[in-house]
């Protein structure tokens, strides 16, 4: 049974409010809980237990299964299951397994799966193009909630409402070097920022992750992003994406000092916990400047000058602006200080968030590749091109998902079209390489079909925080096709990366969503508490299904974690699950503090969460929003102008196509725009006598990038949004 507020009526899916259809649910039918895009692989994992925790529930699947429509039984779909890799037992799940793949129903509507002779069936799921559209937001929404020092009214943030945290006596506000706590010389503003994870400490080094593959998600599907996330900047013409994002990067801005260097952190100084958070009034300290948190910032406001300037709006060309003098500053602080940082985290008991000498200097070249890319500049290339060899990925020839960041950096620098061809050849030849062969863990498992649950890792692989780790593998096959690699294989990178969206929506030895409270959004089974100082133990916000509230929908737990063990202070039963299991059953949906330490499972991170937000844009549907330049140049707003006429595009390597529709024999204008609104291509013409027309823009003379494509029919005018690769 879906499990509602009157706060997320509005956020359901389509059909939700069908009856369910007279079956009886089983376990053993995996499914995305959510559904499938109409041209995806829709595989029905079929499960029999045979070691784990579940291991007494048996079961056999019948030889004809079917897809039946929720509201009215109506068969749609039949076919056999077969069994995976020829009846064997699946080692990393403890499961024989089968796959039902009904990938052929395309048809959009509400679905379950049905095993005729043992008549059970699966939980509810959809076919569309927007399935996932409402959990992005719900995703994105959840950095929101992580939001410190800003008050949470009931109409952002329904039952999870709360005052401003962390602003009082000692706290962010007047934050004091940890190491001089009485001296009130040191106190500065270090207010804002994001709740790092379950507690409500803040790192530089642990947002480097976070925030560029946020700034990637947008710069990979600029047009998946709307501006109707129910936070308080929405409606304000911007992506919500990118608000929500300068949140978290006005507070790096605070950390930053004046010379150029960066602070550590900001934390308590011994381990403090209240719900909700404006209840906490532990004093909190920052940690002194550090080399490593310096380029940790030079990278990412790098980056984000790149994003933000791309947008096209004079204000946040303005603030692209400042994030880039920041990076310079930053970059030259480190170049005046060479050497590295040692912290020792000294006063505090929190996480120590420094980083190795190579993470070091691989995050300053990848401040180097982007402030090459904001600036032109050569001494930025030239040591970038020094350093690239020494990245891991290029120097073992072996891409993996630890080192996400660093690789997807040498794939977008590969992309300037001012970077060496050597260069350029030398990344796409070690990408492809092993993603290929050289490394087995990604097409080599994906064509083997190593994984009965369709979404690999190495059993070394499951580790705390496994969850970001398939993330992060799932982009490591769309990176393939984001940058045109392997083309003979593109179908194969997109069904594969798939399955890890599957995988956390469901379809998993577990049988359970991986993201908090979905109910409301069409998860059945999901997890139902998440460790977080907020949502603890014995709050209203403890669990889903027995509490008075629950967490709020779409936090990204840490995931499967077979090398999990309690405190040795533990004196209870053993914890099974999730000790003594096979690997992909390494999992426990609890909350419970020290010393059963469920932190190491179901603690979420904003690192998790924003791999999870960057990889389901890559399959959210197009919004063609009205934010994507709108009144720019005076031409008015695009919100209806779409009711006027219908409007069509496909870019292909030399041409944007427009199929137009709309009043017999309208003028029609196609123009080409940079994103400050200069005239790079135009062209004219005119609707036939039944209303329709076909017009091309060349691109031979247009490099890649993003650009502003307008259309004008008669009065009316659209723009949109376009890349070019």
């Amino acid at each position: 049974m879906k499990r509602q507020t009157l706060f997320c009526l509005l956020l359901l899916p389509p059909f939700s409010f069908l009856l369910a259809a007279p079956t009886t649910i089983s376990h053993h039918l995996k499914i995305d809980q959510l559904g499938y895009l109409p041209t995806a692989t829709k595989i029905c994992v079929i499960s029999d237990p045979q070691t784990g925790y579940n291991a007494a529930a048996s079961f056999t699947p019948s030889s004809t299964y079917q897809v039946r429509r929720w509201d009215n039984d109506q068969v749609v779909f039949s076919g056999s299951p077969t069994a995976w890799n020829s009846g064997a037992t699946h080692t990393q799940s403890g499961d024989k397994v089968w796959w039902y793949d009904f990938s052929a129903l395309t048809t959009a509507g509400s679905y379950y799966v049905y095993d005729v002779t043992q008549g059970v069936g699966s939980y509810q799921f959809f076919i569309g193009e927007n399935v996932y559209q409402e959990v992005l937001k719900q995703a994105v929404r959840v950095l929101y909630y992580q939001r410190s020092g800003y008050a949470k009214l009931p109409i952002h943030a329904g039952a999870w409402s709360d005052g401003a945290s962390h602003l009082g006596t000692g706290q962010d506000l007047a934050n004091r070097l940890v190491t001089s706590p009485n001296d009130a010389s040191t106190e500065k503003d270090l207010s804002g920022g994001w709740y790092d994870a379950g507690d409500y400490n803040k790192y530089v080094n642990f947002t480097f992750t976070t925030l560029h593959d946020l700034l990637f998600a947008y710069q990979e599907n600029p047009m998946v992003w709307g501006d109707d996330y129910i936070i308080p900047e929405s409606n304000n013409g911007m992506p919500d994406l990118l608000d929500e994002v300068k949140w978290e990067l006005d507070w790096l801005l605070k950390m930053q000092l004046a010379d150029g260097s960066c602070l550590m952190k900001v934390a308590v100084t011994a381990f403090q916990s209240a719900s909700p958070p404006s209840a906490d009034a532990s004093p909190r300290y920052y940690g002194a400047a550090q080399s490593s948190a310096t380029r940790t910032i030079a990278s990412i406001f790098a980056h984000a000058s790149l994003v933000y300037r791309s947008v096209g709006v004079a204000a946040w060309t303005t603030y692209a602006d400042t994030l880039l003098a920041r990076a310079q500053r930053a970059w030259n602080w480190v170049a005046a200080n060479p050497g590295y940082s040692t912290y020792g985290n000294t006063g505090f008991s929190s996480a120590n968030p420094e980083i190795s000498t190579y993470e070091q200097d691989a995050r300053l070249a990848c401040a180097a590749a982007f402030l090459y890319a904001a600036t032109g500049n050569t001494s930025y290339k030239t040591h970038f091109e020094n350093y690239y060899l020494s990245f891991h990925s290029m120097d073992w020839w072996y891409w993996y998902p630890f080192e996400s960041t660093f690789q997807d950096v040498l794939l977008y620098y590969a992309s300037l079209s001012g970077a060496d061809p050597t260069v350029t050849s030398n990344i796409h030849v070690r990408c492809i390489t092993s993603m290929t062969g050289n490394n087995p863990e990604f097409l080599t498992a994906f064509n083997n079909q190593m994984d009965a649950y369709r979404a690999y890792l190495k059993d070394a692989d499951y580790v705390w925080g496994s969850n970001r780790t398939k993330c992060h593998a799932s982009l490591q096959y769309l990176s393939m096709n984001t940058y045109g690699l392997d083309a003979g294989n593109a179908a194969k990178y997109q069904e594969a990366a798939g399955g890890y969206v599957h995988f956390l929506h469901g379809v998993n030895a577990l049988g359970f969503m991986l993201l908090s409270n979905m109910s409301s959004l069409g998860g059945d089974s999901s997890a139902n508490e998440i460790y977080h100082a907020w949502f603890a133990d014995g709050t209203v916000y403890d669990n889903a299904m027995t509490s008075a509230i629950g967490p709020p929908p779409a936090y990204l737990t840490g995931g499967i974690n077979p090398n999990y063990s309690p405190d040795a202070a533990y004196m209870g039963p053993p914890l099974i699950p999730p000790l003594s299991q096979p690997v992909q059953k390494s999992y426990k949906d609890w909350n419970t503090s020290w010393p059963e330490n469920s932190w190491e499972i179901t603690e979420p991170g904003i690192y998790y969460q924003a791999a999870y937000v960057r990889l389901l844009s890559h399959f959210a549907p197009d919004i063609q929003n009205p934010l994507v330049i709108g009144d720019l140049w005076g031409q008015g707003s695009d919100e209806k102008r779409e009711e006027v006429f219908l409007l069509r595009h496909y870019v292909d390597p030399s041409n944007v196509v427009l199929e137009v529709e709309g009043p017999p024999s309208f003028a029609i204008e196609a123009a080409l725009l940079a994103l400050d609104g200069s005239l790079l291509v135009t062209q004219t013409g005119r609707l036939n006598a039944a209303g329709n027309g076909t017009m091309a823009l060349p691109l031979e003379s247009v490099a890649s990038g993003y650009y502003v494509l307008r259309v004008q029919v008669g009065e009316e005018v659209v723009h949109r949004k376009v890349r070019r690769f």
